[in-house]
């Protein structure tokens, strides 16, 4: 195996380099060497160490909805339906969530689905758009939506795993926290993988990820209040809930392949001279820029210090 030098920089916390997806993957064809003085920095959007770096070739991974700033970056990953030559490879979050157990013919038990609950409703903060919170307390309107985040609990205390909770509802509220074009999360498959309809809201263009016909996007409707009687009206009609929930969730192009995808994208990177790699210019205005986010960034830091007396002797 080739052997590469990586550093990650820039994740969530609690983030291990050692032990993630990226690296899990990586790991099945190339020998990966975590590295102080790296050859490839693989960085995301929970910082700004990474505009230190400017002599290795530099991959930027978001799971956010952030268009990448190729500015900044020689490559990069996210949600957005771009174009730009090797540069760029759109990988939603979804897909690493286990897509392939999707793939499989569903087996719709007929009388078990339709015996379940009304609706679920997992969401553990109210950080995002306010159409989740309203659509929630508008379909509760009508039935009650058992809540099982920490975030609107109803059901006595945040549930210890979110797949064993939907499992038992017909209808899943399974909203972004935001709208995005191309930013498809995991909210929508979750509710699949346990055959609970997904009501969806978030993605413009959620129809290019999965069969419309497979769950309620509620982008169709002309306002949340249409969705939700449009939601009372499935729940009164087991056929035509039957129906939907029966209809396969993949369109015939679709993100089962993201592992090919994903080596492709990065043999391109790791099989040529790093000197070939490179896109972004130690010259010209390019640079300037990349100066002045560095700028900013100390100017901020500073700032802090200047809030905090008890960091000045730091």
């Amino acid at each position: 195996m080739k052997t590469i030098k990586v550093k990650f920089v820039d994740f969530w916390k609690g983030f291990d380099p050692r032990n993630n997806f990226l690296m899990d993957i990586l790991k099945q064809r190339y020998h990966i060497e975590l590295s102080e003085s790296p050859d490839y920095l693989i960085f995301s959007v929970f910082g700004f160490t990474n505009l230190n770096y400017e002599r290795c070739v530099k991959i930027f991974y978001t799971g956010e909805n952030l268009t990448p700033d190729f500015n900044i970056c020689d490559y990069a990953i996210g949600f957005d339906y771009l174009s730009f030559g090797d540069r760029y490879m759109r990988l939603p979050l979804y897909a690493v969530y286990g897509i392939e157990k999707l793939a499989s013919p569903k087996v719709i038990d007929k009388e078990k689905v339709l015996k379940r609950k009304f609706c679920s409703y997992v969401v553990s903060n109210n950080i995002g758009a306010p159409e989740r919170s309203r659509f929630f307390h508008l379909l509760s309107e009508y039935k009650k939506v058992d809540s099982g985040g920490r975030w609107e609990n109803n059901v006595g205390g945040p549930v210890p795993n979110k797949l064993d909770f939907i499992k038992d509802y017909k209808f899943n509220i399974a909203f972004e926290n935001s709208m995005y074009d191309g930013y498809t999360t995991e909210k929508i498959m979750e509710p699949m993988l346990v055959n609970s309809l997904p009501i969806y809201w978030g993605n413009r263009l959620i129809n290019k990820d999965f069969n419309p016909a497979s769950f309620i996007n509620v982008s169709d409707f002309p306002s949340l209040e249409a969705a939700v009687e449009h939601i009372v009206m499935l729940d009164n009609n087991d056929d035509m809930y039957l129906s939907i929930l029966s209809k396969p969730w993949f369109n015939d192009e679709n993100y089962l392949d993201w592992k090919a995808r994903f080596f492709h994208f990065f043999d391109n990177i790791f099989n040529r001279p790093i000197d070939e790699c490179k896109y972004l210019t130690p010259y010209g205005f390019c640079r300037h820029y990349r100066n002045q986010l560095r700028s900013a960034r100390l100017l901020k830091q500073r700032f802090r210090q200047l809030r905090n007396p008890l960091r000045w002797f730091r």
